[in-house]
């Protein structure tokens, strides 16, 4: 099973930027989709981004197009999320985790392989 540690969080005032960073350990991580999931204080999961194997295809909810873009260095088995004009809604723990788009809209924790431990965004003026 692939370990996930993320990185770069911390508290910023709206319309800064962050990178996340994401780093795997294991030999699989250039094979297989990849995700990025937050979780905002007293709501439930919610899937951000996804980037596939292959061509690279990268998907994202509509709360974060145009904001948000999502990358990785598979030489560095390392996954990223850049954020861009970021606002107060954006708070919230951030996860990278196995696995592509879910199907549905209400997320689950078991429709990702391995998860991360998080790390915190706090965008406040």
């Amino acid at each position: 099973q692939v370990q996930l540690v993320e990185s770069g969080g911390g508290s910023v005032q709206p319309g800064d930027s962050l990178r996340l960073s994401c780093v795997a350990s294991g030999s699989t991580f250039s094979r297989q989709p990849m995700s990025w999931v937050r979780q905002a204080p007293g709501k439930g999961l919610e899937w951000l981004s996804a980037i596939y194997t292959g061509n690279g295809n990268t998907r994202y909810a509509d709360s974060v197009k145009g904001r948000f873009t999502i990358s990785r260095d598979s030489a560095k088995n390392t996954l990223y999320l850049s954020m861009n004009d970021l606002k107060p809604e954006d708070t919230a723990m951030y996860y990278c985790a196995t696995g592509g788009q879910p199907p549905r809209s209400v997320i689950l924790p078991a429709d990702f392989g391995s998860w991360g431990q998080g790390t915190q965004v706090t965008v406040s003026s």
